[in-house]
């Protein structure tokens, strides 16, 4: 199976909401974050609990839980190839809908441009 290309999402003024927010967390939490990204990239569209799953609208979450905090990756996929990462969160109960509702925005903007919101993080 070929790997997934993963992308992240880039905001009009340039920045990356998921890199902005992966640099707040502790250590830990960005190594188990970035692990789980790694897993996308290898399964795609085969990835399933409890590493990932479906929200609604054509958005996943990507979970990962460390000392009882539960993180959270949104992400869409781009036809066959690409997982566009839109966000993370920090939740306690289920994934906002306000959330979920600002991943599907940002895959409006995404389709629209592909270009001008794509981020490559570096390996």
């Amino acid at each position: 199976m070929p790997t997934t290309e993963v992308i992240f999402y880039r905001e009009e003024d340039g920045t990356v909401p998921l890199v902005d927010w992966l640099d707040e967390l502790p250590a830990k939490a960005q190594d188990k974050c970035l692990a789980r990204l790694a897993r996308l990239e290898e399964l795609g569209y085969e990835l399933r609990r409890p590493d990932a799953d479906f929200l609604r609208a054509g958005i996943y979450e990507l979970r990962v839980s460390l000392r009882g905090l539960q993180y959270r990756m949104l992400y869409f996929f781009h036809g066959n190839i690409a997982a566009v990462v839109s966000h993370g969160l920090v939740k306690e109960q289920k994934v906002p809908p306000k959330d979920i509702d600002r991943a599907v925005e940002r895959k409006k903007q995404f389709m629209a441009n592909p270009k001008r919101h794509t981020f490559t993080p570096e390996r």
